[in-house]
């Protein structure tokens, strides 16, 4: 009897073939390939790493320790000679650090969302000339307040009597009204031209946008054009300086896109927020706690200890397809790991 199943199985899969490639065969379970991030805990935390071909969020308050898991997982992977790069939305990262912390910076692609840095003008762009009219001296006005050859003193006083009278009067219609604005003529002025407040030694350096979406727009417009470029290995989407209530304004459908993205690339999408943004189209979660100083030293700033905690993970991989009834061990859903500065050594 099983051999004669077999056989019809076989049978129909041939007949089958040419449009549904083994039919009644199920497809091996595959576990999909992680990415290390450097630190031991949290590998073992994540069972190898973070998922390629996901979205991994990483959530937590400023000084959490996600920038420092980020740049740990990017300088795995360009030291094995791959590229990555890193969408800066808020002018954040410091190269210095990303440097200090062995990333590869040839092999890393830095975009900065909302700022501009134009090249150095020369000496003579910044200088100014004012018109000649704003230069030449003023004519010189006849009179007796005025210098030059006027008229004989005595006819300044012409008319002086009537005006002392009208002083004197109190009429209604003399009367000054002081609750009421005196209309004053138009006068047409050309404005001069105004004076540069760059000094002609430094670049100038402008700001596109001071609105906190018009940088998100941009990041995403960036970030878009990486995932359907192809070739990073590691995309890291830095928004951990964006308020939640800014950040929560994208779209789900754009997170949606990203990860048929990632997938279809086999690239791994570092999200850092402060307020989880991604929903269901994010493979893995992690919360990160405010990071606590190391008291090894009284004097001496040593480290921080960071802690996560795995929120949330899409699909859980089993090593075999053999589905157990007995219920799983629980496993540890947090961990813990310390950052040395580079004066305290290593102990």
């Amino acid at each position: 009897m099983p051999s004669s199943a077999a056989a019809i199985r076989l049978q129909v899969e041939a007949a089958l073939a040419a449009r549904i490639p083994s039919a009644l065969t199920p497809f091996p379970r595959t576990i999909r390939p992680a990415c290390t991030t450097g630190v031991d805990e949290v590998n073992e935390l994540l069972s190898g790493g973070l998922p390629v071909g996901a979205i991994s969020e990483l959530v937590g308050p400023e000084c959490s320790g996600r920038t420092s898991l980020a740049l740990s997982c990017v300088s795995h992977v360009t030291g094995a000679g791959h590229v990555c790069a890193w969408v800066d939305v808020c002018d954040a990262l410091d190269p210095e650090s990303a440097s200090a912390a062995g990333i590869d910076l040839q092999r890393l692609l830095w975009v900065r969302c909302g700022v501009s840095t134009m090249p150095p003008k020369p000496v003579a762009e910044y200088s100014f000339r004012l018109p000649e009219k704003y230069l030449a001296p003023p004519a010189i006005t006849q009179g007796l307040h005025g210098g030059g050859c006027g008229p004989h003193p005595r006819t300044e006083v012409n008319g002086l009597g009537a005006a002392v009278g009208n002083l004197l009067r109190t009429d209604e219609a003399l009367a000054p009204r002081c609750a009421e604005p005196l209309p004053r003529p138009a006068r047409d002025r050309e404005i001069p031209p105004a004076v540069s407040p760059h000094p002609p030694e430094y670049p100038r350096r402008r700001t596109q946008s001071l609105k906190p979406w018009a940088r998100i727009e941009q990041a995403l417009r960036v970030a878009d054009l990486l995932l359907q470029a192809g070739g990073f290995a590691v995309i890291v989407l830095d928004m951990g300086g964006i308020a939640p209530e800014h950040a929560s304004r994208v779209p789900l459908a754009t997170w949606f896109r990203y990860r048929a993205a990632v997938e279809r690339t086999q690239t791994s999408l570092l999200l850092l927020t402060q307020h989880p943004c991604s929903k269901s189209s994010g493979e893995v979660l992690l919360r990160f706690q405010q990071g606590e100083v190391c008291r090894d030293e009284s004097t001496l700033f040593t480290g921080v200890e960071y802690h996560v905690e795995l929120e949330r993970r899409r699909f859980t991989q089993a090593p075999s397809n053999v589905v157990s009834i007995r219920k799983p061990p629980q496993k540890e859903t947090s961990a813990s790991w310390r950052s040395r500065s580079t004066w305290a050594g290593a102990r």
